[in-house]
């Protein structure tokens, strides 16, 4: 018997032209000052990510990456007394930030680290994280091998690459020399992992009997884990069986609907249907949250609950599949013409091998499904978040037209559309992620003790998320001049400044200079020159 887990990996694998072969590394830091024996950020007004209200000013002292002192030093619109702040000292270093934001350092919590088919080299993702405040991801499956990626989690720990802090889950089954066919076999596969220095799992669904053991196994040697529960195998085995055998959280929604199934047990296929046909794929999966119960019903109730019970996490990475409810909204995002590479366009573009490319003749009826689809999905995690669930920030980017840090921050205008306050977005991408990694010690709010990872912004994200693009947002002035404000200012990581829109400008260039290698203009489909656009 083949193992399924590995038939559904590779099958991901080969659809996305093999994307997750390893990419070139990571070259050695050259951005980023410090760090400092002591660091003062003098002036902020701070929102810590518990959900609390902003407070400020404040200045915040770090010493050794560890947040030392967090002190009010007065009041808004009146100015600082000196005798109440923090006294720089000798070899210190301060950072004058008045009036800006500052905000615990983002978690993407669905981070794949490129992908040598999209062209998506280590230097241009990382820097595109950085440059919008995410100093941690998750890579989830460890495309690029699980060597590869501990290689560029140690480099990152000691900041000798310019990157977020990595979690390598490695995909279940990587690298197996035979198919695991047995309990045991899955129970010395996890062990062995666990061995290798993985962090936890990624799991895209096996025999049930296989999934049990692999968990539990898992689970015992107090590592997590993570599902994209696969239509090859969620008919047998869905998030409520996951979560039960010790899953702890899941990706994207599948196997979610499935669970809620109240008249049915498989999804209802045409019976022209191919899994290997990625429009048939995407266009029946805007259906699904159709098929479930309904909102509040007795079963949805009961399978919610039965989740809130089990402590689980829902990473719903909504962004990744916008493009299936408004494709000419995904296609024509500004950030594309100058911050898309050439390779990564072309991985987009309609494909019927490409993963995610799945615009055969996508239409009007297939994103009004999709609109359904979103408002079903996102009353069920608004409701979970509502009832005391946690709800993490993931991206999922390098797929259907969604580029390394625009998609995270598009990920939080989702959330704030599902229902969230702003105050609960952030908590979402920072102190529901800290936790779902079993790192709130560590990371995830601005408290004493924990490590100096920041957000620092000019403009205030509560009153709009869209000022955290890196393109930042349009605003009218009160002269009529039309400006674009806001732009990650400032991303700490392990106490070192890093100038977030540097480190933008860094990607622009490695962009443009591939453009004029390829001799590479932006194209929408079906124009094959813009001479000839209709």
């Amino acid at each position: 018997m083949k193992n399924a887990s590995l038939f559904s990996l590779f099958f991901f694998m080969i659809s996305s032209l093999n994307s997750w072969s390893q990419v070139k590394e990571a070259p050695d830091r050259l951005r980023g000052d410090g760090p400092w024996e002591q660091l003062i950020i003098r002036g902020v007004t701070l929102i810590n990510g518990n959900g609390a209200p902003p407070r400020g000013p404040i200045d915040i002292v770090v010493r050794n990456n560890r947040i030392s002192e967090i002190q009010v030093v007065g009041y808004p619109g009146v100015p600082i007394e000196d005798s109440r702040r923090p006294q720089l000292e000798a070899g210190g270093h301060e950072l004058d930030a008045s009036g800006m934001y500052l905000l615990p350092g983002f978690i993407d919590m669905h981070g794949h680290i490129g992908g040598k088919s999209q062209g998506a080299d280590a230097e241009y993702v990382f820097k595109l994280w950085m440059g919008h405040g995410i100093t941690t991801i998750r890579d989830p499956s460890c495309g690029n091998g699980l060597d590869w990626v501990l290689k560029h989690r140690e480099r990152s720990e000691a900041n000798e690459i310019t990157s977020p802090r990595i979690l390598a889950y490695t995909a279940f089954g990587m690298g197996c020399e035979k198919t695991i066919s047995t309990a045991e076999e899955a129970r010395e596969w996890v062990r062995n992992n666990a061995e290798k220095g993985a962090d936890g799992i990624k799991f895209f669904g096996a025999p049930p009997d296989i999934m049990a053991a692999a968990l539990d196994e898992n689970r015992s040697l107090g590592l997590r884990s993570a599902c994209h529960h696969a239509q090859m195998d969620v008919a047998r085995w869905n998030v409520l069986q996951s979560a039960r055998a010790g899953l702890t959280s899941m990706e994207h929604w599948y196997g979610l609907p499935e669970a809620l199934f109240d008249d049915r047990t498989v999804q209802h296929y045409p019976a022209d249907y191919n899994y290997q046909n990625e429009q048939h794929r995407f266009a029946e999966a805007g259906r699904l949250w159709q098929q479930a119960a309904k909102p509040y019903s007795d079963h949805w109730n009961k399978v919610m609950d039965e989740l809130l019970s089990l402590d689980f996490t829902i990473d719903p990475t909504f962004n990744i599949y916008e493009a299936s409810r408004d494709l000419h909204r995904a296609r024509r995002a500004e950030w594309h013409e100058e911050y898309t590479m050439p390779s990564l366009w072309r991985f987009y573009m309609p494909s019927k091998i490409s993963h995610g490319s799945y615009w055969h003749f996508w239409g009007t009826e297939e994103e009004v499904d999709w609109k359904k689809n979103y408002q079903l999905w996102m009353t069920f995690v608004n409701e979970y978040k509502n009832r005391g669930g946690r709800v993490t920030a993931g991206s999922d980017s390098g797929f259907i037209f969604q580029l390394y840090g625009f998609a995270y921050i598009r990920e939080l205008e989702l959330l704030r559309e599902a229902g969230f306050h702003p105050l609960e977005v952030i908590r979402s991408a920072t102190l529901n992620g800290a936790q779902a990694l079993g790192m709130e010690d560590e990371i995830g709010t601005v408290e004493v003790g924990k490590k100096a990872d920041f957000v620092i912004i000019e403009e205030n994200p509560l009153q709009n998320l869209k000022v955290l693009y890196g393109t930042g947002a349009i605003k009218l002035t009160e002269d009529n001049e039309v400006v674009r404000v806001g732009g990650v200012k400032y991303t700490v990581k392990d106490g070192l400044i890093y100038d977030a829109q540097e480190l933008l400008r860094d990607v622009k260039d490695m962009v443009k200079a591939e453009k004029q290698m390829d001799d590479f203009e932006i194209l929408q489909p079906g124009v094959y020159s813009n001479d000839d656009k209709k």
